[in-house]
């Protein structure tokens, strides 16, 4: 009885098997006839036929086809492609096509209409150009027939070539297997102008069928100049945007910077000892820095300092507090806007202003009301930033930019390699801003542009190399051809910022407070034998050291003005003058001789660190986060794959 039942199990299995096997969707065979012209054009049909189970094909196959091949100079090049008709079962079949990476996806049928069950013949016919490549010798068509992403079997692919009248091969090369591979299971038969291709062992999934045609040289026309320059710019039209609208950024901005940008022509500098126009510390800090830098917080600083050397407020250094109070003095003479602001804040908060994290709402009101009185006044009477012109600038740069992505066709292999020089150009481009900054006023425009230019174009070179091998030897997914582009998005980036540091500019008032407010920095800055040597400069005293104490603050030079008091202090009676001097308008510390520079000049110095400190934290933020001496299969023109859907 056992073997009875086994033996049953056995035939079953039997009969089941080609049931199975039937049940498998695959390619039963896939056959391609091309069709080549004397001026390179390919017509091509492709019959697919497929055994549909409403598996992975449904509503029909899709065909991926490659837009880009690799021409004779190893150059990826940009090919022409047209669906002429597509077909199923001998009847045309509607079909629909989308842009994929590099690409472009051809589906068959419709997504409401599901296919039945069985055999079914799918007929796709094209047309292709610029798939024939020209060397010194030959010219040889290095067609991928099938492709090598078709997730099915193909029992057997075959391919017929039709020649140009009069063209015979010299010679014929086949290659099966994965991308890369170099199989030869394949056969090749040439009957006149005819050459048959077909494969000689069943291919597996991702494997397909490449063949390869010497052909003589002058068989098929090669492209004129006219032609040549038309697809140069077609290849490389991402490249030709991305320099154009550099070229335009460059333009813009230059003419720009020729009619409004360019500083008034300094003046003659001479060390002074009192500021131009007797204007405030805190102006003189806002002009100097062409606006406010920082929030603001050193021209405040200095504005407290200067109200409490003229005898308005009294300073009370408590190490983790400062406390501004009142006087009562009433002053003769108008008070800056600034100070006078600062005043009004002091006098709604009860004649007294404690300065530490507990009002850190109240000195933040005050702050605003401080910049906004001070911009209010003085906004564009020294100063003028251009700001109009800069956005103007930016307008472009993004279009430019917009316009290489949405025309530039470029691949998603390309498109983070475009996306990171944009940022690292911001990155190095603003630390080459700032290290021009950074030069002392007194350096030369001319100069601080090249140290920008160098150290940003040292960057770029430095960053595209490194970024380019990580990407060959990594991702495989740029080219030499790609670096320019790389280079002119950088550019663009560069651009913008090098002008954003240029195109403001002083007003010619702003011109000559500035050439003024220099040579006071350089007095505070002199060393004393230099400063006594010059001509009708007040000797140093307390009353000198503190009237310009607030302006050197202004300036951040508090420290060589503190050292240069603290030394005359020293000096003065064999240091009597250093034991007996308190400023009345700071309550904090004793002074020992020769540590009034850390005390008085620290507590100056950090004033505005101890202010900025006092602040509210800003509120939290919302955020929200997302997690041809050789070949291969899949190598040459056409190929891509396909699938079910």
């Amino acid at each position: 009885m056992s073997r009875f039942v086994a033996t049953l199990a056995i035939a079953l299995f039997i009969m089941a098997s080609p049931l199975v096997a039937a049940a498998a969707e695959i390619i039963a065979a896939y056959h391609s006839v091309v069709d080549l012209a004397k001026d390179g054009t390919l017509s091509v049909t492709e019959t697919i036929t497929a055994m549909v189970e409403g598996k992975q094909i449904r509503r029909g196959i899709y065909r991926d086809f490659p837009l880009t091949f690799l021409d004779e100079s190893g150059r990826r090049a940009k090919v022409d492609f047209n669906v002429v008709s597509v077909e199923r079962d001998g009847e045309p079949e509607e079909y629909r096509t989308e842009p994929i990476d590099g690409g472009v996806r051809i589906y068959t049928g419709k997504a409401d209409v599901f296919l039945p069950h069985g055999e079914h013949t799918f007929q796709i016919t094209y047309e292709t150009g610029r798939q024939v490549r020209f060397f010194d010798d030959h010219d040889e068509l290095y067609w991928n027939v099938t492709g090598t992403e078709w997730p099915f079997p193909i029992e057997e692919a075959t391919a017929t070539v039709t020649l140009p009248d009069g063209v015979r091969a010299q010679g014929l090369d086949v290659f099966t297997g994965g991308y890369g591979a170099t199989g030869k299971d394949a056969r090749a038969i040439e009957e006149g102008g005819e050459i048959f291709f077909a494969t000689t062992r069943r291919l597996r999934p991702q494997e397909g069928l490449t063949v390869a045609i010497k052909l003589p040289k002058g068989s098929i026309d090669r492209p004129t100049a006219a032609q040549e320059n038309i697809w140069w710019l077609r290849d490389h039209l991402a490249l030709v945007i991305a320099g154009v609208g550099l070229v335009i950024v460059t333009l813009y901005y230059g003419r720009a910077w020729v009619g409004v940008g360019r500083d008034p022509a300094r003046g003659i500098m001479v060390p002074r000892w009192d500021p131009p126009d007797g204007i405030s510390p805190a102006l003189v800090n806002y002009i100097d820095n062409k606006g406010f830098a920082g929030e603001g917080w050193t021209a405040l600083s200095a504005a407290v300092l200067n109200l409490a050397v003229k005898g308005h407020v009294v300073l009370a250094d408590l190490k983790s507090a400062i406390v501004v109070s009142a006087t009562g003095k009433d002053g003769g003479d108008k008070l800056p806007t600034g100070e006078a602001t600062l005043m009004k804040a002091l006098e709604s908060s009860g004649g007294k202003l404690t300065i530490d994290r507990a009002n850190g709402k109240t000195v933040e009101t005050a702050g605003s009301g401080f910049r906004r009185a001070m911009e209010r006044e003085h906004r564009d009477k020294y100063y003028r930033a251009n700001a109009g012109y800069i956005i103007g600038g930016v307008v472009l740069s993004v279009a430019t930019l917009a316009a290489l992505f949405v025309f530039g066709d470029l691949s998603e292999d390309m498109i983070p390699l475009v996306i990171v020089p944009v940022m690292f150009a911001v990155f190095i481009s603003i630390l080459a801003v700032s290290f021009g900054k950074s030069f002392r006023p007194g350096a030369s425009l001319a100069r601080r542009i090249l140290s920008i230019v160098v150290i940003a174009f040292v960057g770029f070179v430095l960053f595209t190399v490194f970024s380019s091998i990580l990407a060959v030897l990594v991702f495989s997914a740029t080219e030499p051809d790609h670096l320019p582009l790389l280079f002119a998005v950088g550019g663009i980036v560069l651009v913008n910022l090098l002008f954003f540091f240029l195109m403001g500019a002083p007003t010619p008032l702003g011109r000559r407070m500035m050439d003024g407010i220099e040579g006071l920095r350089q007095y505070l800055t002199l060393a004393e034998k230099d400063r006594m040597n010059m001509q009708g400069a007040p000797e140093m005293s307390p009353r000198h050291f503190e009237t310009l104490l607030p302006y050197a603050v202004a300036l951040g030079v508090e420290k060589p003005w503190t050292e240069t008091f603290d030394r005359w202090l020293l000096a003065a009676a064999g240091g009597a003058a250093a034991a007996t001097y308190q400023p009345s308008w700071y309550h904090g510390d004793s002074f020992a001789p020769g540590s009034f520079t850390d005390t008085i000049g620290g507590f100056a110095g950090s004033m505005a660190d101890t202010i900025a400190s006092s602040l509210p934290p800003p509120p939290k933020s919302s955020s929200s986060g997302f997690s041809s001496g050789g070949g291969f299969s899949g190598g040459g023109g056409g190929g891509g794959g396909g699938g079910g859907w």
